[in-house]
């Protein structure tokens, strides 16, 4: 009723987002299509990424000189948990079964 009327405020919000929203979208696939924008952006993602990648080595050596465990120490750790009690997992299951067939 009130949601079909074109003079709702809610309506007309929703026809001018619509609208403003294609224009950019549009625009917005010509920019990032663009070689002058692509190759700088690429270059500074790349060297985001080895940033992070350098940050986030110089942070595990400091903790491990510290001497606690590490990112990577805490993930071999909870995986070898995660195969220790899926190990156990199936032996309770063998005995279940062991004690059944008596």
């Amino acid at each position: 009723m009130a949601a079909s009327n074109p003079m709702n405020p809610w309506h007309l919000w929703k026809q001018s987002f619509g609208a403003w929203e294609q224009a950019t979208a549009t625009y917005m696939e010509q920019v990032m299509s663009n070689p002058a924008v692509l190759g700088p952006a690429g270059a500074m993602l790349t060297a985001a990424m080895k940033t992070k990648a350098a940050t986030d080595r110089a942070i595990a050596t400091w903790w491990s000189a510290v001497g606690l465990p590490t990112r990577r120490d805490q993930e071999r750790s909870l995986h070898k948990l995660n195969q220790l009690e899926s190990r156990l997992l199936d032996l309770e299951e063998q005995l279940a079964d062991a004690r059944a067939a008596r």
